[in-house]
C-alpha cells in the first residue's frame, strides 16, 4: 500500500531563476525504507516537508503530494491537521533545534498527546515512558524529569524519535536525522530507526547527503539534482550499477562505511543555485560524458531502463559503450 506519492510536484518561487522542485515523481509504500540523496541545494529537504504540506511562504505549487489518500497541495486545515497528528512525523537532522530548551523531556513528548488527542496525564506520562524504552534509553522515568541540556546529542535525538512516534504515524520523515552525530552515534540511531521501522511497520522517507548510508538502510534510493530526480532504482542495482553520470558521481566521492581506504573522485564544479537555469540538463556543465548541442539544449526525462528508471540523453548509448563506462567511476570500490 502506497503510504506517500508526489506526482509532478513543482515548487517556484517568483524572485527565483528555476524551480525548487521540479516534476518530482517519488512513492513510499508501507514496510518501506526508501531514501533521496543529492548534494545539498538539491531540494530534498523541501521534498520532505511538502509531505506535512509544508511550503516554502509565496511558493507557486503544482502537481500533488498525497499522504495515506490525503492531497496537501490546497488542502484545507483540518485535512493539514489530520495529516500532521495521525499519519506522518518529522524527525529533523539537529535534535536540540527541535525541543525547547527551557521545558522537561518529558513535557516536550506528553504535550501532544494530551492537547492533541486528549489523553491524561497519567496515560500522556506511562505512553511516553514507554516510548522512551522503546527507543533504547534506559530509566525512563528519570529522562522524562531532566532538560535537554542534560542530554547528550544521540540520547536527545532519540527523545526526538520517540516524539514523532507519539501518535502511532504510520509513515516516518527523516530529513538528515543523524548529520550532527559522531558516527558511532549515528549507527546506533540508525539502528534504532531501522528496528522501529520493521516491528512496526512504517513507510520511511530518509532524507540524506551520503549515498553509502542510503545504501545501508533503504530498500530504493532516488537522487536528486537541482530539484529533479534523474535516477531511481532498487538499492542493489544503483548501488552496483549507476546509469547517471551524477549517481556514478556521487559514489565516486564518497568514502565507503567499511573495507579499506579507496582513491575518491569529486564530481567537478557546483551544485546549480537558484538563481541559475539551463535550458537542457541541469548537470550538463559538471558531466564528463555532456554532447554539445544536445545535452545542453533540452532537459531529459526519466525513462525505463531495466529496473532503473533514468534521466540522461544518453543512458543507452553509455551502457552499450565499452569504454569509458559509468563504471569507470566506482570499479575501485
Amino acid at each position: 500500500m502506497t503510504l506517500l506519492a508526489y506526482e509532478d510536484l513543482s515548487v517556484s518561487l517568483p524572485a527565483m531563476a528555476r524551480p525548487i522542485l521540479d516534476g518530482v515523481t517519488l512513492r513510499v509504500s508501507a514496510g518501506e525504507v526508501v531514501a533521496l540523496v543529492g548534494e545539498s541545494g538539491s531540494g530534498k529537504s523541501v521534498t520532505a516537508r511538502a509531505a506535512l504540506g509544508l511550503f516554502p511562504a509565496g511558493a507557486e505549487v503544482g502537481g500533488r503530494v498525497r499522504v495515506d489518500g490525503t492531497d496537501l497541495v490546497g488542502a484545507d486545515a483540518a485535512s493539514l491537521r489530520h495529516v500532521r497528528t495521525d499519519r506522518a512525523a518529522m524527525i529533523y537532522q539537529d535534535p536540540r533545534a527541535a525541543v525547547n530548551p527551557v521545558r522537561r523531556v518529558g513535557d516536550f513528548l506528553t504535550e501532544p498527546l494530551r492537547l492533541v488527542h486528549g489523553w491524561s496525564r497519567a496515560q500522556a506520562d506511562a505512553r511516553a515512558a514507554e516510548l522512551l524504552g522503546a527507543v533504547g534509553l534506559p530509566d525512563p522515568a528519570r529522562h522524562l524529569n531532566q532538560y535537554p541540556h542534560e542530554l547528550s546529542g544521540g540520547m536527545l535525538q532519540r527523545v526526538v524519535i520517540a516524539a514523532a512516534l507519539t501518535a502511532e504515524p504510520r509513515l516516518l520523515l527523516c530529513d538528515e536525522p543523524t548529520t550532527a552525530l559522531d558516527v558511532s552515534t549515528q549507527a546506533e540511531i540508525l539502528a534504532v530507526l531501522g528496528r522501529l521501522q520493521r516491528e512496526r511497520g512504517l513507510g520511511l522517507l530518509l532524507i540524506t547527503h551520503d549515498i553509502e548510508l542510503a545504501a545501508a538502510v533503504s530498500d530504493r534510493i532516488y537522487v536528486m539534482y537541482a530539484g529533479r530526480i534523474v535516477e531511481t532504482a532498487p538499492v542493489g542495482e544503483l548501488f552496483t550499477s549507476p546509469r547517471h553520470p551524477y549517481t556514478a558521481g556521487l559514489l565516486g566521492s564518497a568514502p565507503p562505511l567499511d573495507g579499506p581506504p579507496v582513491r575518491l573522485t569529486p564530481i567537478p564544479g557546483a551544485p546549480m543555485g537558484l538563481l541559475e537555469s539551463a535550458p537542457g540538463c541541469a548537470f550538463a556543465p559538471r558531466c564528463r560524458f555532456a554532447e554539445p548541442g544536445r545535452c545542453d539544449q533540452s532537459p531529459p526525462l526519466l525513462q525505463r531502463h531495466g529496473p532503473a528508471e533514468v534521466a540522461c540523453h544518453r543512458t543507452a548509448e553509455l551502457a552499450a559503450a565499452p569504454a569509458p563506462s559509468l563504471a569507470s567511476r566506482t570499479e575501485d570500490r
